[in-house]
């Protein structure tokens, strides 16, 4: 099983505002974009903060969303992604433009840090603000950052020590997830997919992974009759009617998964990238829950990295959440 990687440092960039960022992540999931886009954004922002004289290294990655408004028109029981008129072509024609769907979002970044101690707060300022600049010249899973709506005291980056052995480090992780409220985090429950799968297959030995997805995602429609007369009533809509499905689950796209041996750098034809070996890939699936920060009870669990596994040829991103944890320190 992977860990979070270590860390000195959580750096926070509060209430960025984004436009038109990808709504559509995965070829079976749209809403809020996949975690892969914002460890992607770590990942170059590392380059760019290196480059700029920064010596941090950017080991995870945490997304609380504190608003998130999807460009959608709903009729009725289907919706369909406001679209752009794009000009035509010298042929009159509409331009060949794919289009994808857009969302708004309000969110703040949590970074993992690792890094030389930074003793003066001064200086732990200024690193922050210039991490923040960075931030505001990139996009974000295909979104503009653009000016936040917020007070300019809630959009303060800033740093939070969290060396390894270190004092307060529970103490320091409270006063930030307080911080962080009002909004909600993504955390991975593949324990719940995984038992959703268990309980399936004690009513059908033929079910897979995918029924137990598509069991925990969809919404069921119960009829629910009046006391009095069985034949009047109204069909009720529910998400929790299993034991596995408390709390708010959505499907959720958490990276790749090889289809093919991994081929040399520059061996198949018209591939992005001519210096790096190829891999042709589908999507991977799991079950993510939305909470509120305060339900955190260590930075690991909010945090999300990259993990590649060679032998089974999946290269996904990964979070600590455990349930049981949360559990154990209640009943503790």
């Amino acid at each position: 099983m992977s860990e979070c990687p270590g860390f000195d440092y959580l750096l926070v960039v509060p209430h960025l505002r984004v436009q038109n960022a990808n709504a559509i992540s995965s070829p079976l999931t749209h809403g809020f974009p996949a975690m892969s886009a914002f460890v992607g954004l770590m990942w170059a922002l590392e380059r760019k903060a290196k480059a700029a004289g920064l010596d941090l290294d950017f080991n995870a990655v945490g997304v609380v969303s504190h608003g998130c408004e999807e460009q959608v028109a709903s009729d009725g029981f289907v919706s369909g992604f406001h679209l752009t008129r794009n000009p035509v072509g010298k042929d009159g024609k509409t331009a060949a433009i794919a289009e994808e769907g857009r969302v708004h979002l309000d969110i703040s970044l949590v970074f993992a840090v690792g890094c030389e101690l930074i003793a003066d707060d001064t200086e732990q300022k200024a690193v922050a603000d210039k991490v923040k600049a960075l931030i505001e010249s990139m996009r974000i899973a295909g979104g503009s950052v653009v000016p936040s709506l917020q007070p300019p005291w809630r959009t303060q980056p800033y740093m939070a020590g969290f060396a390894a052995g270190a004092k307060g480090r529970e103490e320091t992780f409270d006063q930030l997830k307080m911080r962080l409220l009002p909004g909600f985090v993504l955390t991975d429950r593949q324990d719940a997919l995984n038992n959703e799968y268990e309980a399936l297959r004690e009513l059908d030995n033929k079910a897979t992974r995918l029924d137990a997805l598509l069991s925990l995602s969809r919404i069921d429609y119960v009829w629910q009759p009046e006391k009095d007369n069985a034949d009047k009533g109204e069909w009720i809509a529910t998400r929790a009617s299993g034991k596995n499905r408390s709390g708010w689950l959505v499907p959720m796209p958490i990276g790749y998964g090889a289809l093919t041996e991994l081929q040399d750098a520059g061996s198949v034809e018209n591939a992005r990238d001519n210096t790096t070996p190829f891999c042709f890939v589908e999507s991977l699936f799991s079950i993510g829950e939305w909470l509120s920060p305060h339900r955190l009870q260590k930075p690991e669990q909010l945090l999300w990295y990259a993990n590649t596994c060679s032998d089974t040829g999946a290269y996904r991103v990964c979070n600590d959440y455990r349930p049981s944890e949360i559990l154990e320190t209640i009943n503790d």
